[in-house]
């Protein structure tokens, strides 16, 4: 299980273990916050793509799927 730290999530770095459509790298380019601050979810972008992609920020905790940085 990665470790995060929501308030450190912005801008943080990330790489997909199972890339689709050539996209495997990601950067954390937006949160999403509930009315008490809490950090819902987060939008992913594709490094080479520019793609987005909203996700619950707590799914990057599955290593089987994300790992931390950029390998």
């Amino acid at each position: 299980m990665n470790p995060i730290n929501p308030a450190k999530l912005l801008n943080s770095k990330w790489t997909a273990v199972h890339p689709q459509n050539k996209e495997k790298h990601f950067l954390v380019s937006d949160i999403d916050r509930d009315e008490e601050g809490v950090v819902i979810s987060c939008t992913l972008e594709a490094v080479m793509t520019k793609s987005e992609y909203l996700l619950d920020w707590t799914e990057l905790k599955n290593n089987a799927v994300w790992m931390q940085g950029w390998k």
